[in-house]
């Protein structure tokens, strides 16, 4: 294979947005049969090359070839033409519909004037038993996990013939457990002639899995690497241009006061089926305690639930001392309860909105931000020039849509803007989802200033070692339970890991272990 021309080559290519080089003559190749991990800041531009292979944008300068041919690629059409798939970091998928209903949709099997479901749930069933994919053709997505629903989308690619595969950010919302998985299902694609660009901020995995790896900086390409020779030191190091703290360095807590105290607390999920069962739990001002457990165990029920997003069947809650049960997001607001949301897109930010606008959409009518009945867009705009600078949000241009920014820089608005409030209480769920190495160190401090500043901290993270390096205590969520809480001293990686899974005493332990 070593005479084979290159699966994917880019060349010089560059794309300009108004006020903004996205993409500035980056260069790159991607070998048959080879992951290629491509890292970078958010807003270094990754996204949108990716788009422009995938042929969502056309780029302004440069050449793409595919097998060592130059190729138009005027949209998703012609990408799948040329064996292009991609997986998206929010998946494209309908959730009313089936497995089978989804893979098909854009590339239907017919016969005549009918619908051949039959054939492409054969199809479907032969390449999930192929490549270990293990997906249900009848199910529905809204049925599924989020690490199954990644494997309809790989599956989506596949039907379609992909032979060069892009996974952006495809390990952000999957549990460790999940992720290996994925590992399993790469290996077994680059086995079948598979090439695959792997984009992800989580420098261990990439070490893991890439076979060589490209670093993008501001637009550019800051340089490549080779895996085996690289360190996750060194790797933060070339993405952010300086050296990066990857262990937290925290102080002692020192609890003061309760801040939260949650009694006997029940509430039920979607479907209307019970999701957060009896949960009773108490934090104090100047401690975080950390909620571990696998994704969908109750923790996004829990969250809602306590900052008024969703009703409660049972139980009761208070913030100060003040019962708040039932309470509505504005008035858990106003009691000083800092949020910041799992779903970025759908409880974080109005997407339709500027990002000046975004970031005060807690206090837009108070006083520093309103007159009257007026609001002070000079106040408002004073405001999201100092916390974009501050929190390096990209591009820094407060008018920009925030529906426009990449996911990582949409979540630095949610964060600006809660972490920039006066909170007692700060409950923030998947807070660093989707970031790179440099935002996640400027978060956890940001994070350990407010506990040290007397706020207490309710970290809900589906990364373990993100639990274990900040929490004070660690709660273990599972079935909707609290099944254990350690003092952090005691919440070694392996006992909590087999909490999460379920095993509640030491008997069971000697059996999983």
């Amino acid at each position: 294979m070593s005479g084979a021309p290159p699966a994917l080559e880019v060349r010089g290519i560059t794309k300009r947005f108004p006020g903004v080089l996205a993409n500035d003559n980056i260069n790159l190749t991607l070998r048959k049969g080879q992951v290629l991990g491509l890292l970078g800041e958010n807003g270094a531009g990754k996204s949108t090359l990716m788009n422009m292979i995938y042929g969502l944008y056309k780029p302004d300068e440069g050449e793409i070839l595919v097998n060592g041919a130059p190729v138009e690629i005027a949209g998703p059409k012609d990408a799948i033409g040329l064996g292009i798939g991609m997986v998206h970091q929010h998946f494209q998928l309908v959730d009313v519909l089936t497995v089978t209903e989804n893979v098909m949709l854009g590339n239907e099997a017919v016969s005549g004037p009918f619908l051949r479901r039959d054939k492409a749930r054969r199809e479907i069933q032969a390449l999930s038993g192929e490549y270990g994919l293990d997906v249900d053709p009848d199910a529905l997505i809204s049925d599924l996990p989020v690490g199954v629903q990644q494997r309809v989308e790989i599956i989506k690619a596949l039907y379609r013939h992909a032979d060069i595969l892009i996974l952006d950010e495809p390990t952000a919302v999957l549990t460790p457990q999940e992720t290996r998985g994925l590992f399993k299902i790469m290996r077994a694609l680059l086995d079948k002639g598979v090439s695959i660009i792997f984009i992800s901020h989580k420098l261990k995995e990439v070490l893991e899995i890439c076979d060589d790896v490209v670093v993008l900086r501001r637009g550019a390409v800051a340089g490549q690497a080779d895996p085996r020779e690289s360190t996750e030191q060194s790797l933060a190091s070339l993405m952010v241009g300086r050296d990066v703290i990857l262990e937290i360095d925290k102080s002692a807590a020192k609890p003061g006061d309760e801040i939260l105290n949650v009694v006997n607390l029940s509430v039920r999920d979607d479907r209307g089926l019970p999701a957060v069962e009896g949960v009773s739990l108490g934090l104090q001002r100047g401690e975080i305690l950390g909620i571990a457990g696998v994704q969908g165990n109750g923790q996004t029920e829990l969250v809602e639930a306590l900052t008024g997003m969703r009703a409660i069947d049972g139980g009761r809650f208070f913030i100060k001392g003040s019962e708040v049960t039932g309470a509505s997001p504005r008035s858990v607001t106003e009691m000083g309860v800092g949020h910041v949301p799992e779903d970025r897109q759908r409880d974080g930010l109005v997407a339709s909105f500027t990002v000046m606008h975004n970031l005060v959409l807690c206090s837009y009518y108070r006083e520093a931000f309103s007159r009257a009945i007026v609001v002070d867009d000079r106040a408002i705009a004073d405001n999201a020039r100092q916390l974009v600078e501050q929190y390096d949000v990209r591009p820094p241009i407060i008018n920009n849509i925030a529906g426009g920014l990449s996911g990582g820089n949409q979540q630095k608005v949610i964060v600006a803007r809660e972490f920039s409030r006066d909170v007692d209480l700060l409950i923030a769920s998947q807070p660093t989802r989707g970031l790179d190495v440099g935002s996640i160190e400027f978060i956890h401090r940001q994070i350990l200033r407010m506990r040290d500043a007397g706020a207490g901290i309710l970290l809900v993270s589906s990364e373990l070692d993100e639990v274990l390096s900040l929490a004070d205590r660690v709660a273990v969520m599972f079935e909707g339970e609290i099944i254990d809480i350690f003092d952090i001293d005691d919440a070694d990686r392996d006992t909590v890991g087999l909490r999460m899974a379920g095993v509640r005493d030491e008997t069971q332990m000697v059996g999983a272990s």
